[in-house]
């Protein structure tokens, strides 16, 4: 979600200082810019890497070209960075998820952190370490979810002063001087600001939140999303209230709740005073943000409990809502709900593109925001208006006891959905008569209906559960997606993954809900998904004119699948149910990078993984680099003393966390 462009013959260098922060570059030519947008787009068009989306427009892209599809295939590493976690004592290393962080590249020099949240600033060319920073978050015990995991960092400058923020699993947000890794003493209390605090009346409910995804800082706002659990069994989540906080002091700007207070706006869309008492509605995802008009952009989630909403009736405004707000004030400035009394965890899960569209002649500042639920919401990003119509349409209701469903839920017009949406007969898997008859039988003992069917009671009128298509996980998940602007092209990874839901009473005692949610994956026949392929695609999307540019399986999938292998099928898109949130994509010039895992592709028992290019103007495959490290961030890419480097944070799982960085030969 990035500008990157052309290779200049002199270096970029920050407003604050003519010389390189780790005195490694002995710098020739020197071109002072100003301290606007504009001037972090010029540096990021010398192959920088600002912010976790490339900037705060989560672009993704760069404009280098070193890498492309003639050469692809001789990538090979360049580097290697073990996590400092692994340093850690063995008594506070607690365990860790997939290692997801997204570095940064920053006047020659780059930032990344830990799944614990420590921050290393390397030597782009060798990994080298220039210095480390640790909050010692773990000291103050286990992380309240295991595992471990924290997704990035944010950068910030004014010009002179440059900050790296990043919100730790321990609810610290930590200011740290970009130059030296030292805490800003005069940030909070010397560095740390307590994020247990500044919640309203709900600050004694903290203890079941937590942060992974960074802040984002905008003009002197650091604004702060958070990580919260426990929708299951229990009704005491707190609510995913956003909070901002000064750049230079740390002090408490302004909060905007999520559930709205008494005597708000929309507080009446959380009936039966629920609005009181629901947690969760939550921005735990990446964040995006217009500089220049100083708007910050929050996609925010479903609130509690995700499949059961008899104690929260009403349509739940901002649940499942795009909100744009004045990053100064906290001032809303418009939203948009794109599931209204949500009950299929349709949370909006990756930050929105940001991207200037010429539509039938008009010019349009546009907000693309991509959802779990298969569309693309497109909007003026000013003021709020979609730029094609999103049209109220009636939806199935629920026979679930307690439960209120909305009557209807919006459906975008255009572009149409990249991801397949609802089930019937029509979808099930037919590949052969027999696997088409066995998925029929096996279909009859589920719910199908168009998207938006309600859960059921397992076992009412004798059916099992109701099949999400998409399904939690699927759709557009944490990795969003792309955009490439200059053709204002939207590239878009996603998966199909139904899943078979059903609401299921909890053991007496142990929960504050009447239901809860049973999950039933990878349901089909003979070890076949349920439905037809493609299971995993990505879509090209041109948002000048919303029409679909193309669409590719991205996967083998099973085409080897006993029952399938003589029939000499094409690439059917993977289908396995942990990489949801893998990776995503990168776009450059010319090529769409991602990865996929080995153990889908090749082998059940392969660790490691598969760097794949596919050609950006078709989506055709044109190179393959195998791994020997199953990989899961997001992909990057910079320039450094001429030479083009991609970089993916793999392993994570098994005390092996690291980042590992590819370069042409050199």
């Amino acid at each position: 979600m990035t500008t990157t462009g052309y290779l200049f013959q002199f270096a970029l260098l920050s407003c604050k200082a003519i010389m390189n922060k780790a005195s490694l570059l002995i710098v020739s030519m020197v071109l002072l810019i100003s301290c606007t947008p504009e001037a972090e787009q010029v540096s990021e068009a010398g192959g920088e890497w600002h912010h976790a989306g490339a900037n705060h427009a989560s672009q993704k892209y760069t404009a280098l070209d070193q890498i492309n599809a003639s050469n692809f295939t001789e990538l090979e590493i360049a580097w290697r960075w073990q996590s400092t976690d692994l340093r850690l004592p063995e008594e506070l290393n607690f365990p860790t998820g997939d290692y997801r962080a997204v570095p940064l590249l920053i006047d020659g020099v780059m930032y990344t952190n830990t799944n614990h949240g420590q921050v290393v600033a390397l030597d782009p060319a060798s990994g080298e370490e220039l210095w480390i920073f640790d909050p010692e978050s773990y000291r103050l015990g286990p992380p309240l979810f295991s595992p471990a995991q924290t997704r990035g960092i944010e950068y910030w400058t004014d010009g002179e002063i440059e900050r790296i923020f990043i919100a730790t699993l321990g609810k610290q947000l930590v200011s740290i001087d970009i130059e030296t890794g030292q805490l800003d003493p005069n940030f909070g209390d010397d560095g740390f600001v307590d994020l247990k605090n500044n919640f309203g009346k709900l600050e004694f409910e903290m203890n079941n939140i937590t942060h992974g995804a960074p802040p984002i800082a905008v003009g002197t706002s650091v604004i702060v999303g958070s990580k919260i659990y426990d929708y299951t069994m229990n009704n005491r989540s707190p609510p995913g209230h956003v909070r901002a906080y000064d750049a230079y002091t740390g002090q408490f700007k302004w909060r905007f709740n999520t559930i709205p207070q008494e005597g708000e706006a929309y507080n009446d869309t959380w009936e039966d005073g629920s609005w009181r008492v629901a947690g969760n509605t939550n921005v735990w995802t990446f964040m995006s943000a217009d500089d220049e008009a100083g708007i910050v952009y929050l996609p925010i989630s479903t609130p509690t409990n995700d499949y059961w909403g008899g104690y929260r009736l009403g349509e739940n405004v901002y649940a499942e809502s795009l909100v744009a707000l004045d990053a100064e004030t906290g001032e809303r400035l418009w939203h948009f709900q794109t599931v209204h009394h949500g009950l299929w965890d349709y949370d909006i899960a990756s930050a929105p593109n940001l991207v200037d569209i010429v539509v039938d002649g008009r010019s349009i500042k546009a907000v693309a925001q991509v959802s779990k639920t298969g569309w693309t919401y497109v909007f003026d990003r000013i003021t709020g208006e979609p730029v094609w119509p999103i049209e109220e349409l009636p939806v199935p209701q629920s026979n679930v006891a307690g439960e209120r469903t909305h009557p209807t839920q919006p459906h975008p017009s255009w572009p149409l959905p990249f991801e397949r949406q609802g089930m019937s007969e029509d979808d099930l898997i037919d590949f052969t008569p027999e696997i088409n008859a066995a998925a029929r039988e096996m279909a009859e003992d589920f719910v199908m209906g168009p998207i938006f069917t309600p859960p059921i009671v397992a076992g009412t009128d004798g059916k099992l559960a109701t099949i999400f298509l998409p399904g939690a996980g699927g759709g557009a998940n944490f990795p969003g997606a792309n955009i490439d602007p200059e053709t204002n092209i939207l590239y878009v990874p996603s998966h199909t993954r139904p899943y078979a839901m059903s609401l299921v009473q909890p053991p007496e005692g142990t929960s504050a809900w009447p239901y809860v949610i049973q999950v039933q994956r990878n349901v089909g026949p003979m070890g076949l998904p349920l439905v037809k392929p493609p299971y995993r695609r990505i879509t090209a999307i041109n948002l000048d004119t919303g029409e679909h540019v193309w669409q590719v399986p991205f996967g083998k999938g099973p085409a080897n699948h006993p029952a399938l292998a003589h029939l000499n099928l094409p690439d059917l898109g993977s289908v396995f149910s942990d990489v949801s949130s893998e990776g995503g994509i990168l776009i450059t010039k010319s090529l769409v990078i991602s990865h996929l895992a080995q153990k889908d592709e090749i082998d059940p028992e392969a660790e490691g993984s598969i760097l794949v290019a596919l050609g950006k103007a078709n989506g055709e495959k044109v190179g393959e680099v195998m791994l020997d490290r199953r990989l899961h961030g997001p992909v990057m890419s910079y320039l450094h003393e001429g030479r083009q480097y991609i970089a993916v944070a793999g392993g994570g799982r098994n005390d092996d966390a690291e980042l590992i960085v590819f370069a042409l030969p050199d």
